[in-house]
């Protein structure tokens, strides 16, 4: 059984639950155990974005809401959080999934922050891009949780197949060192 986490984050009142919550799923036939937590909802937002998220974290969703562009502004700045911790942590693990959200698209009247810009940002970030109602339409924040959870999945296999290539060429040179190259005995 594989244990996906995943966290959320934005700028409180963008739409996003305020919780820490496990559920057992099944997702192409592998069963997994996914952790969702939201570091935002204790304390300020100056302190929403921690490190321990961050490296917590198999992937990200980043929520915004679509009405208020100071949360937009905080969605940069946690993409480029996210970024720079990843790129500094001794795993280099930049290409970590995160999709970026733009929630209350049922306000789209009260529109403060263009589709086209967000879509830009998650590009300049090389993460995905989805506009939802968590109001209106729960089959979209599902489908949305499914696409990021098999991304993570594919992200995680890729990892340690790398890893599991690192060490068996690292085991291989070790055996050479020892036992290929004989020394001349002087």
């Amino acid at each position: 059984m594989n244990d996906i986490k995943l966290a959320l984050l934005g700028s409180q009142g963008a739409g996003k639950s305020d919780s820490l919550y496990h559920k057992r799923l099944s997702i192409d036939g592998r069963q997994l155990n996914l952790e969702v937590f939201d570091p935002c909802s204790q304390g300020s937002e100056a302190r929403c974005i921690l490190e321990e998220p961050v490296e917590w974290a198999d992937g990200f969703v980043v929520v915004y809401n679509i009405s208020d562009r100071t949360s937009f502004i905080n969605a940069k700045s946690i993409l480029r959080q996210i970024r720079e911790t990843r790129s500094d942590n001794s795993k280099g693990d930049t290409d970590v999934p995160v999709c970026l959200v733009g929630n209350k698209q049922d306000l789209c009247h009260a529109r403060q922050v263009r589709e086209e810009e967000a879509r830009s940002l998650a590009h300049e970030n090389r993460c995905n891009f989805q506009e939802v109602s968590a109001a209106e339409s729960y089959q979209d924040i599902a489908n949305l949780f499914t696409q990021l959870i098999r991304q993570v999945m594919e992200h995680l296999k890729y990892r340690a197949d790398r890893r599991r290539y690192s060490g068996s060429k690292s085991m291989a040179k070790l055996i050479n060192n020892v036992f290929g190259k004989r020394r001349k005995s002087v």
